[in-house]
């Protein structure tokens, strides 16, 4: 056997390895596991894959995604992959809701550094139920239970985090800390129930303390020694005793805050980690949107030029009808082929599709029709701006002003002196433009009046 065959088997030892803990949960085991066959061979497709699926099931989506990629671009076609990403960028919201817990979660972490647990508490549950599957949101919650005495609830929420991942050691360790707790919570009422009688009286179980005769003897005949030996006692722990604890209990509380810190700050890391692969992520998927979009002009652009062609060798459609067709296809996503039939569609039709619709525009807008000569003649300005020595421009500029549309009708009118000022509808065309700002000039000094007006009237 080769080394190439030995790294293959082991590679697919580890994945089988890493399939079998994850079907029991395993999902810490598995991870090892899986990165291990990935080890022997990065192009194991079915261990990169298994490996996003093992992280998303615990909440990393953001690791999950990155795993899925790569492995989509290890192999494009016949990839699962493509489903799994697809699925997650099918659902903006659930992306939303996971970046959301995400940053609940750092802000989590600081406040547990300035010693807010209570706000953390009320913040994860907010988290854990947003995302339920966030292992970390899980366990940090535990914790802070676990600080604030709250084993009860520590005990829940180390359950949900064993469904999520059976064999994760952080998750054990909390599991063994609580059972250590129970343990001393089981001694303290042992001892409690020892100080005490319990006998049955009919169908009820009396609990009675015990009481001994000589300790009720002693306790008469020595009064005042009692009162004198509690007055010492009282002195030799205020002096003695009460310092030894105090510094004790300090330096337990000071190791116990160091580890918690510990802690916090290494699961902010991996926290921050997750949150630049998500905006990573993110950036990566703007640009497969763009792809996307200039992918779909290019389609439409070509699916309307067989459409043109098709309808120009039948020669039952009219140049201005293949014309309407041939104004929405965007020239710059076809190809060279693609622009040559372009180029040759447009120099047959848009001719006399260009003298259709300016002598349907015009007559338009000499009937009073503003809105339908401004229709027609936007389409003969789109096929050719400089149709009759700027007339086009012209008239489209009159049936903007008509139609009440001044910004539209500076903008052409403006295109008129500019581009064809040596034409015999340059003239007018400043005549308009001068008439028009005027009127747009004392509109604004209008309202400026107006509102200082109403402001003085305010003042009196």
């Amino acid at each position: 056997m080769d080394y190439t065959k030995k790294i293959v088997y082991q590679s697919n030892y580890w994945y089988n390895d890493g399939l079998r803990k994850a079907q029991i949960r395993d999902m810490s085991g598995a991870i090892v596991s899986l990165r291990r066959s990935l080890q022997f061979n990065r192009e194991n497709i079915a261990a990169r894959n298994l490996l996003g699926l093992v992280y998303y099931g615990i909440g990393e989506v953001p690791e999950a995604l990155v795993e899925w990629i790569i492995s989509k671009n290890l192999r494009s076609y016949n990839n699962i992959a493509d489903y799994y990403i697809n699925t997650v960028q099918a659902s903006a919201r659930e992306l939303e809701t996971i970046n959301l817990a995400i940053k609940k979660y750092n802000q989590c972490l600081a406040y547990c550094q300035q010693n807010g647990e209570d706000l953390a508490i009320i913040q994860l549950k907010q988290v854990v139920s947003s995302h339920p599957a966030f292992l970390k949101a899980h366990q940090l919650l535990a914790l802070l239970y676990l600080h604030t005495g709250q084993y009860t609830r520590a005990r829940q929420m180390v359950r949900q985090a064993r469904k999520l991942d059976t064999g994760n050691e952080l998750t054990l360790k909390y599991m063994h800390e609580l059972t250590h707790q129970r343990g001393k919570q089981r001694r303290r009422t042992g001892k409690k129930k020892e100080d005490a009688v319990e006998y049955s009286l009919g169908n009820e179980t009396i609990i009675q303390p015990k009481h001994s005769r000589v300790k009720e003897m002693a306790s008469h005949l020595a009064v005042a020694n009692i009162f004198i030996g509690a007055a010492i006692g009282a002195a030799v722990i205020w002096f003695l005793v009460a310092p030894a604890v105090n510094q004790s209990q300090n330096e337990r509380m000071n190791d116990q805050m160091r580890s918690y810190s510990d802690q916090i700050k290494t699961l902010e890391a991996q926290v921050s980690a997750q949150t630049r692969t998500l905006d990573n992520y993110r950036a990566s998927g703007e640009e497969v949107e763009a792809d996307t979009n200039q992918a779909q002009t290019t389609q439409d652009s070509y699916e309307s030029l067989m459409t043109v062609v098709d309808q120009y060798n039948s020669g039952e459609y009219s140049y201005a009808t293949m014309a309407d067709t041939l104004i929405g296809i965007n020239r710059d996503s076809l190809g060279e082929s693609g622009q040559a039939r372009y180029d040759e569609l447009t120099n047959e039709i848009y001719p006399s599709a260009c003298d259709t619709n300016f002598s349907t525009g015009t007559e338009a807008l000499d009937a009073g029709n503003y809105q339908g000569a401004v229709d027609a003649l936007v389409k003969v300005v789109s096929m050719n701006a400089g149709y009759n020595d700027g007339q086009a421009l012209f008239n489209l500029a009159q049936a903007y002003m008509g139609n009440g549309d001044n910004e539209n009708a500076i903008t052409y009118f403006q295109r008129v002196v500019d581009e064809y000022g040596d034409s015999e509808y340059a003239g007018e065309a400043q005549t308009n433009l001068d008439t028009l700002s005027a009127a747009a000039a004392d509109t604004s000094s209008g309202d400026s009046s107006s509102d200082t007006t109403d402001s003085g009237d305010s003042g009196e």
